[in-house]
């Protein structure tokens, strides 16, 4: 026990970038005094453990897919609770229709060529985790946003391509992996 200590102190004081706090590893180190001797106390980080898949390729694909369209789902769960707090503020239907049609101008513009060059997997993924981070399905923001016939137009484009605006994001059954992968990524783990 005692070289393990030994080891652990070496470690920590050697090497300084280890030492920022919040730093790749452990959260923070303290160090105690007991009967007059100082005894470093490090606050380990919690690293989730998950089982390893069978199927390593595909496990890999998702990952790729998971670093690629995370940012955009979190960035489209900020900018919808920025759309709708506008939408409340906005007394007339037509002044919500005309933000509406611009803010979607802009996310158009901004995206298109992001999304342009997504593969199948990155674009389900991506419509999981929109629904994980805004906990509505993709199908139910275009009928809130933008009407139900462009919504239904839109789910049957998907299902021509093996996809579905409606399906809702399972963390404990179907989407578990990607729920995996996603507390790795949160942790800073990949």
């Amino acid at each position: 026990m005692k070289k393990l200590l030994l080891l652990l102190c070496v470690l920590c004081t050697a090497q300084p970038e280890l030492r920022a706090q919040g730093g790749r590893g452990y959260l923070y180190q303290e160090w105690t005094v007991e009967q007059g001797d100082s005894t470093p106390l490090i606050h380990v980080a919690p690293v989730p453990v998950f089982q390893r898949p069978a199927d390593l390729r595909r496990y890999r694909r998702l990952v790729d897919a998971v670093k690629k369209v995370y940012p955009i789902a979190k960035t489209a769960r900020a900018k919808m609770a920025e759309m709708e707090a506008e939408l409340l503020r906005l007394p007339t239907k037509k002044e919500q229709k005309a933000y509406i049609k611009q803010v979607y101008d802009e996310i158009k513009d901004e995206y298109t060529p992001v999304l342009k060059h997504m593969t199948r997997t990155q674009g389900r993924v991506l419509l999981k985790l929109i629904d994980r981070e805004t906990d509505r399905t993709a199908y139910d923001v275009l009928r809130e946003f933008r009407g139900g016939f462009v919504a239904g137009f839109w789910q049957g484009i998907s299902k021509i391509f093996g996809q579905d605006l409606k399906s809702a994001y399972d963390k404990e059954g179907e989407d578990r992996i990607i729920e995996q992968i996603v507390a790795y990524y949160e942790a800073g783990l990949l």
